[in-house]
């Protein structure tokens, strides 16, 4: 089940995880990485529910791509809470052409193997993956 478009498959782990972080809450962020050499997306890191945003964001490198599944919880007007899932396609910058196309080509399929994806952002710097920017795509 190879991406067409690029070559890549995706590791059977990262839909696994997804639907935990999607049904169950298990964990508030998941940041995912393409292994080059073994044409696949696998998971790169799991943030336990404990985690912020700031643990979040540290994570994802200053000079390579990434995809990222944040758990984004918040309050409404009426104090209801609510989550909205994320999906952060991450590509600095500063990280090789080849990694950039190789991430841009494998997005759109990779995302729609992960089931209940509510809002996507693109960012190429911290500022675009700011807390306000979470809170202003929630509602």
């Amino acid at each position: 089940m190879a991406n067409a478009a690029s070559g890549m498959a995706v590791h059977d782990d990262c839909k696994l995880k997804f639907l935990e972080l999607k049904a169950k809450r298990a964990y508030r962020y998941i940041v995912f990485k393409i292994e080059e050499k073994q044409k696949q997306v696998i998971v790169e890191k799991l943030g336990e529910t404990s985690n912020g945003y700031e643990d979040f964001t540290a994570c994802l490198p200053a000079d390579e791509c990434r995809y990222a599944v944040y758990d984004f919880e918040y309050l409404t007007e009426g104090n209801v809470p609510k989550s909205r899932i994320f999906f952060i396609a991450w590509s600095p910058d500063t990280s090789r052409v080849r990694s950039k196309m190789i991430y841009a080509s494998s997005k759109d399929r990779f995302k729609r193997e992960l089931d209940g994806i509510q809002v996507e952002l693109q960012a190429t710097d911290p500022t675009e993956i700011g807390l306000d920017v979470f809170k202003s795509r929630a509602n």
